[in-house]
């Protein structure tokens, strides 16, 4: 049988404001409105950035938890709440280790070249063993073939502790202006043929839903959302993140394939430790 494809939204990214559009989700309210929204589109997972009290990206836990707090009152146990680490020019390797060993979040996000510099192999192998301790899901950002070549390496070196590591493969953003194709992918697996592990994508424009659907079909899972992408599959803007989902998942549907549940998610989380 077929395994279940898991929808991850990423309903705002580190950047982006109300300018770029209406409904973008900031607020811990909104983010609660908009994850139940999604989770009944078919996400089970929500890709979390929050903002400070200035509107600026934060991921200082005292603004995380009062947002994981406002989703869980809405949801329950109905998504898998992943935090980023994301820099963006402003924090540290040691404050985004900090921060997750002060938020011990559920899931997390780390960019292998934000976390794990080359040097830095020792440190970054102590931290993601600590990851894997705690139970923390840890998804592995790779920008390139050359990250994928050095996270197959570091895996084999046991810096990257998990048997069955997640990643998330992220198209297009070297090679244009912040768009993608699905033939950005085929590079990226090939990279990747024969190493066992857990693969999502994300993709930026109009042709985020083909690059979505090409994942599918060859056993991976899709992170969807304003972060990457606001358009629509016809290139017009997209009402709501749970738009973009829903178009997703009927897409899945026509497949053939379905979507995991939350449970189900959780159990392939649990697959990559």
């Amino acid at each position: 049988m077929t395994k279940p494809i898991m929808v991850c939204v990423a309903p705002n990214g580190a950047r982006k404001t109300k300018q770029d559009h209406p409904r973008l989700p900031l607020s811990a309210h909104e983010l609660a409105v908009e994850a139940e929204n999604c989770m009944n589109a078919g996400a089970s997972m929500i890709h979390l950035h929050v903002r400070d009290e200035n509107g600026k990206h934060s991921i200082e836990p005292i603004y995380y938890r009062p947002v994981i707090a406002a989703i869980r009152e809405r949801v329950g146990d109905g998504l898998i709440i992943q935090a980023t680490t994301e820099a963006v020019g402003q924090y540290t390797t040691e404050q985004q280790m900090a921060m997750v060993h002060d938020l011990k979040p559920e899931a997390v996000s780390l960019a292998i070249k934000e976390l794990c510099p080359v040097g830095t192999e020792q440190r970054a192998e102590k931290f993601f063993k600590w990851l894997v301790d705690s139970q923390i899901s840890a998804q592995y950002i790779l920008y390139s073939v050359a990250d994928i070549e050095r996270f197959i390496n570091l895996h084999a070196l046991g810096v990257i502790p998990n048997k069955r590591p997640s990643i998330l493969l992220v198209l297009g953003r070297y090679s244009r202006d912040l768009s993608s194709e699905p033939s950005d992918l085929l590079e990226f697996l090939h990279a990747l043929a024969g190493f066992s592990c857990e693969w999502s994508v994300c993709a930026f424009g109009a042709e985020e839903s083909d690059c979505m659907a090409l994942a599918a079909k060859h056993g991976g899972h899709a992170r969807i959302g304003f972060e990457n992408n606001m358009l629509m599959q016809d290139a017009s803007l997209a009402s709501t993140n749970a738009c973009l989902i829903s178009s997703f998942a009927a897409r899945v549907n026509k497949l053939g394939l379905a979507i995991a549940s939350t449970p189900q998610a959780k159990e392939v989380l649990r697959s990559t430790f």
